[in-house]
């Protein structure tokens, strides 16, 4: 599909008004596409946001539940975390697998891209789809207070088509793999 390739954004001046280890935001004074003066927010993400969806031989796999502190409330999700820029992604999914779950995986595969909140974020998320399982002690953050809990790949499902998982890298990654499954694609994964 054609797109034009120009910005049709005119930055006329940009501020730093926040930064920390993992975020900064920048104010920028813009002419908008229409010509007229405004103000865009960006947060940029200094880590590459990582899933993991580890799924066991027997279509068995492993939400993990914290509370989430910007929502303020419980969220149940498949393994994530931060992988720094410039480290490979594949070895920060090992870790945060590891970390959460305490599991390893023999077969790794990238199954999506995403841009989470593209209007206000760079934010990018490589998911993989971890199989091969093998359990081995959970190492989680001194940040995270987590319970882990493997379940069938179809109750997850359910779950995300009721909207109890809201999480958007689990319920992109739950679809993509019921898509896997119904095209018979995720045997050629192995």
């Amino acid at each position: 599909m054609h797109h034009p390739e120009e910005n049709p954004w005119q930055i006329v001046s940009e501020k730093l008004a926040y930064d920390n280890t993992w975020i900064s935001l920048t104010e920028f004074q813009v002419i908008n596409p229409s010509g007229n003066p405004g103000i865009y927010g960006k947060v940029h993400f200094k880590n590459i946001a990582i899933g993991v969806f580890p799924l066991d031989e027997e279509m068995n796999t492993y939400l993990v539940g914290q509370y989430r502190f910007p929502l303020e409330q419980y969220s149940w999700e498949m393994p994530e975390g931060g992988g720094p820029l410039g480290i490979d992604s594949l070895e920060s999914a090992k870790r945060e697998l590891l970390e959460e779950t305490g599991l390893k995986a023999k077969s790794w595969t990238e199954i999506q891209r995403l841009h989470l909140s593209n209007s206000v974020s760079d934010e990018l998320s490589i998911l993989y789809l971890a199989r091969g399982l093998q359990q081995f002690e959970a190492e989680p953050e001194d940040t995270e207070q987590l319970m882990v809990h493997k379940l069938p790949f179809e109750e997850v499902y359910q779950m995300v088509c009721r909207g109890e998982i809201t999480d958007a890298m689990t319920v992109a990654t739950v679809l993509k793999v019921r898509l896997l499954i119904l095209e018979n694609k995720l045997i050629e994964l192995d």
